[in-house]
């Protein structure tokens, strides 16, 4: 066998290989597509839902101070530690 005919041969052999890789992965991407299509239809997500619970208390004025305290722990803690 000549080197013009092993290198022939080779790149027969390459293109097939490469010809298969890119088919299957072009059928994967479109089975993946339709099975997500699919999903989404006969599955929907659900919509937000609204609690029927309480709702949660609103703030009060008493949180201002404990936002200023909390505040000043802050500070404290920071100029603490810069050193």
């Amino acid at each position: 066998m000549q080197d013009t005919e092993l290198l022939q041969e080779g790149l027969a052999l390459m293109g097939l290989g490469m010809g298969f890789v890119f088919v299957f992965l072009t059928v994967l991407v479109i089975v993946t597509t339709l099975m997500s299509k699919t999903i989404g239809r006969f599955f929907p997500e659900p919509g937000p839902s609204v609690p029927d619970g309480p709702r949660p208390p609103a703030p009060r004025q008493e949180d201002g101070e404990l936002m200023v305290v909390i505040g000043a722990a802050l500070h404290r803690h920071r100029q603490r530690h810069r050193r």
